[in-house]
């Protein structure tokens, strides 16, 4: 495992970390939590060291599991959450300093840790990037001891671009793979020079660039690449990237003729993010542990070759860069 450091927060982590979204099973199905923990004690096995939940992933299941592998092991593991999807509506107005207070507390107690290393924004409705208040409460609650640092996930480069002017906004989480690769132009520069982490989630496109997916794939109704499509539930730019999913199947085969020998394309496709400097880790998930091992392959992975860099720009520049690009 190769190790990166993570912005101005100084922690080195594991350049192939873990989301947690679906860690406790399929999307849509029950958590299991012997399931999350075979995951989880696989996952810090393997070398990685961060690890990212939120309080809405399995109604705050998936955040007890983490809490739970942080107090039984011995090795240090950075611990990311977020804290704001809980608000229904989830509108600016119902962004309150106290209620993201209780958020944070809520936390803690659901994870059974003292301290949260990193506090992260959950994609925020625009105009929240715009009130200076929401940030400075966040500045009280490391002085108090609740938090080490802040940050934010967010749905639009412009969101990642404004998080960034507020100086204790110590890292932004960002959709980016090969089929969504505006953040590497402007964001990557400054999240650089202003020496901010960038945790690349949604890394395989829900899947999709894992090249197991054909058109007769079928999903539960409770999953969100079966429902979110169109942005019924959330963003449906967390779906498959945005990308119609018969464009990104074209496109998968495409991608197909660049790396030839591989019949499992996750781990070319997260060794192609981790060619970016400006990645500090990423974060796919697992709802198995097969899964988790399949994704660590990409850390033994050659980089992609000239050729192949460039046939990835080529396959998203005909295929994907109109209908996706200037939305987030």
């Amino acid at each position: 495992m190769q190790y990166r450091t993570l912005g101005k927060t100084g922690f080195d982590i594991s350049e192939i970390s873990l989301g947690t979204w679906q860690v406790g099973g399929k999307w849509g199905e029950p958590f299991d939590h012997d399931n999350a923990d075979r995951i989880l004690n696989a996952a810090v096995d393997a070398g990685i060291n961060f690890i990212d939940t939120a309080d809405v992933y399995g109604d705050g299941e998936s955040a007890k599991a983490v809490g739970r592998l942080v107090r039984s092991r011995s090795e240090r593991i950075v611990v990311a959450t977020k804290c704001g999807r809980r608000l229904q509506p989830h509108t600016s107005e119902a962004y309150q300093p106290k209620v993201l207070r209780q958020f944070v507390d809520d936390s803690l107690r659901n994870m059974g840790l003292e301290t949260l290393d990193l506090i992260q924004l959950h994609c925020p409705p625009t105009e929240v990037y715009y009130r200076p208040e929401i940030f400075e409460l966040f500045d009280r609650l490391k002085d108090e001891g609740k938090i080490q640092h802040l940050g934010v996930s967010v749905e639009k480069v412009e969101e990642g671009l404004k998080a960034i002017e507020y100086p204790n906004v110590t890292t932004v989480q960002i959709i980016f793979n090969m089929f969504r690769q505006r953040p590497a132009e402007l964001f990557f520069n400054e999240a650089k020079r202003r020496q901010v982490g960038v945790i690349v989630r949604v890394p395989l496109a829900s899947g999709l660039l894992t090249g197991k997916f054909d058109r007769n794939t079928t999903f539960s109704k409770e999953d969100h690449r079966n429902f979110n499509r169109d942005g019924a539930g959330f963003d449906k730019g967390e779906t498959f990237s945005g990308v119609d999913y018969e464009t990104g199947l074209a496109a998968v085969d495409a991608l197909r003729t660049a790396f030839p020998d591989d019949t499992n394309l996750a781990p070319d496709a997260l060794r192609w993010i981790l060619t970016f400097d400006a990645v500090s880790c990423i974060i796919p998930g697992a709802s198995k542990p097969e899964h988790l091992l399949s994704n660590l392959q990409a850390a033994q992975r050659p980089a992609p070759s000239p050729e192949q860099m460039a046939a990835v720009k080529s396959i998203y520049d005909e295929r994907i860069r109109n209908p996706v690009h200037y939305l987030w």
